[in-house]
C-alpha cells in the first residue's frame, strides 16, 4: 500500500437544546491548561431523549443539527430522531421499531439528510447466531411527507455480519459505506473467530432519494471485522475511511476514494503506516472529514503498546500526523474540520476510575493548539461513542451517561471563538 503524506487540523463543538426557549446553563468550565493556555466554557442543554436511550447520533448540514437514537422499553428498540433549528428542538418523532434487532454499543443507526430527504439506519437480526443480522434503511421523502421503512441493504442472504455504516450526503442522494461478511459464511459463530470462514469486506452504495439501491460494489476484500467506517464529500469526491487488515495482521487505517462519477480508485492508501500488528479486531475506527478540497482523518493506534489519538490532513505535504492525546487514549474518535488547515478531534481517555470525554483543536502549522475536558464518562462499553458536529460557529457534542444501569442521553454545546 501506499502511504499518504498528511497533516490535520482539528476543533470541537457540540450543542443540543430543548424543544422550550430557555438560557442554557454551564455545565462546567475548564481549566486553563498551563501548557496550551486556554479555558472555555460547555454549555449542558437539555434534549428530547427519554431514559434508557442511548447510540446518539449526529448529522449537520451547515444550519441545523440531526440527531438520532434507540430507545429501549421492555424488549423492543425505537429508533427515533430530533432536528435542532433556530435554537429549538423539533421532535422527537419515532421512525420505527422492532424486538430482533442487534443494538450494540460500538454498531449503532446512522442519520443524514439531503435537500430534506432523511436516511436512517438499523440492525436486524437475521439467525439466532450471535453475530448474524442485516441492514435496514429508512428514507423519508420531504414532498410526500411519508417515511419509506425498513428496507434491506444487503441482498446477499448470507447469515452473517453487515453493519458499522456510515453514510454522507451526495448530488445524487447519500453515499453509504458498511462492513460485510458474506464472505465469512460459515466461519464462526463467536467474535473472537471473525474471519475463519473468509474476510470481512467493505462495500458502498448510493441510495437514491427515492430510496433505490444503486451502483454496489466492493471496495475492499479484507478489511478489520468490526471497527467503525467513516465517510465524507467535497462535492465531487468520497473518500472512505477504515480500519484495514493485511495478510500479516497489521491493521492501520486506509482510505478509499471516488469521484462523483462513480469511479473507484482501487489503490487503496494507508493513511499512515503505523504497523499496528493486532490479532483481533480493537473495535476502535477512524473519522474523516472534508473541507472544500482538503480531507483531515482521526484515528486510535496502539502500534507503541499505549492507546494514541492522531490526525493528518491528506495532502501533498510530507508532515508527520499530530498526536492529541494525553497518554493512554481510549479511542472512540470523532472529527470535525473547520477550516482548510484547522479542525476538532474529540476522543476519550482515562481518568481514575472514569474516562473524559476531550476536544482538541489543531493547526496545520502549529499543531495541537487548545483542548478542553467536556465530561466524566463511564468506562462501561455501554457508553458507547461520542459524537461531534460543527455548526457555524458552535459545536455540539452527544453521549451516552450510564447511572446505576440505566442509560441517558447528554447534549451540550461551546463556541469554537473560545478555542482561539
Amino acid at each position: 500500500m501506499k502511504e499518504l503524506s498528511l497533516l490535520f487540523v482539528l476543533i470541537l463543538c457540540f450543542s443540543c437544546a430543548d424543544s422550550k426557549k430557555e438560557t442554557p446553563t454551564p455545565m462546567q468550565t475548564n481549566i486553563e491548561n498551563p501548557e496550551i493556555g486556554f479555558s472555555t466554557s460547555v454549555v449542558l442543554l437539555n434534549n428530547p431523549t427519554q431514559e434508557q436511550s442511548h447510540l446518539p447520533r449526529l448529522f449537520g448540514n451547515g444550519k441545523d443539527l440531526y440527531m438520532s437514537w434507540v430507545t429501549r422499553k421492555e424488549k423492543t428498540d425505537y429508533l427515533n430522531y430530533a432536528v435542532y433549528k433556530g435554537g429549538n428542538w423539533i421532535g422527537p418523532e419515532t421512525i420505527t421499531q422492532g424486538d430482533d434487532w442487534f443494538t450494540n454499543w460500538a454498531d449503532f443507526p446512522v442519520i443524514s439528510e439531503h435537500n430534506g430527504t432523511i436516511l436512517t439506519t438499523y440492525l436486524q437480526k437475521s439467525d439466532t447466531a450471535t453475530y448474524a443480522y442485516d441492514i435496514r434503511y429508512n428514507i423519508y421523502n420531504p414532498r410526500t411527507k411519508t417515511w419509506q421503512k425498513n428496507v434491506l441493504l444487503n441482498t446477499d442472504g448470507t447469515h452473517t455480519e453487515h453493519g458499522f455504516v456510515s453514510a454522507v450526503p451526495v448530488a445524487s442522494g447519500f453515499e453509504i459505506a458498511w462492513l460485510d461478511g458474506r464472505n465469512t459464511a460459515g466461519g464462526y459463530n463467536a467474535h473472537d473467530n471473525h474471519g475463519a470462514g473468509g474476510s470481512m469486506t467493505l462495500r458502498s452504495a448510493i441510495i437514491g432519494d427515492s430510496g433505490e439501491i444503486l451502483n454496489q460494489t466492493e471496495l475492499d476484500n479484507r478489511v478489520c471485522d468490526c471497527c467503525q467506517t467513516s465517510i465524507a464529500n467535497n462535492g465531487s469526491v468520497t473518500m472512505i475511511a477504515y480500519r484495514d487488515r493485511s495478510d500479516t495482521e497489521v491493521r492501520d487505517i486506509s482510505i478509499v476514494r471516488k469521484e462523483i462519477t462513480g469511479h473507484l480508485d482501487k489503490s487503496i492508501e494507508t493513511v499512515h503506516a503505523d504497523n499496528w500488528k493486532i490479532a483481533g479486531c480493537p473495535v476502535n475506527g477512524p473519522a474523516i472529514d472534508a473541507f472544500e478540497n482538503t480531507f483531515g482523518v482521526a484515528w486510535f493506534t496502539a502500534a507503541n503498546g499505549e492507546g494514541e489519538v492522531y490526525v493528518s490532513l491528506l495532502g501533498n505535504q510530507d508532515i508527520d500526523p499530530v498526536r492529541v492525546d494525553n497518554g493512554n487514549a481510549t479511542g472512540r474518535v470523532d472529527f470535525d474540520m473547520l477550516s482548510a488547515h484547522t479542525a476538532l478531534v474529540l476522543w476519550m481517555e482515562p481518568k481514575g476510575e472514569n474516562e473524559v470525554i476531550m476536544i482538541a483543536s489543531v493547526d496545520s502549522k502549529q499543531g495541537k493548539t487548545g483542548e478542553i475536558l467536556i465530561s466524566e464518562i463511564s468506562p462501561d462499553r455501554a457508553s458507547g461513542f461520542p459524537q461531534l458536529e460543527v455548526i457555524g460557529n458552535f459545536a455540539y457534542i452527544a453521549w451516552t451517561e450510564i447511572v446505576n444501569g440505566k442509560n441517558s442521553i447528554k447534549t451540550a454545546f461551546f463556541s469554537t471563538t473560545d478555542l482561539h
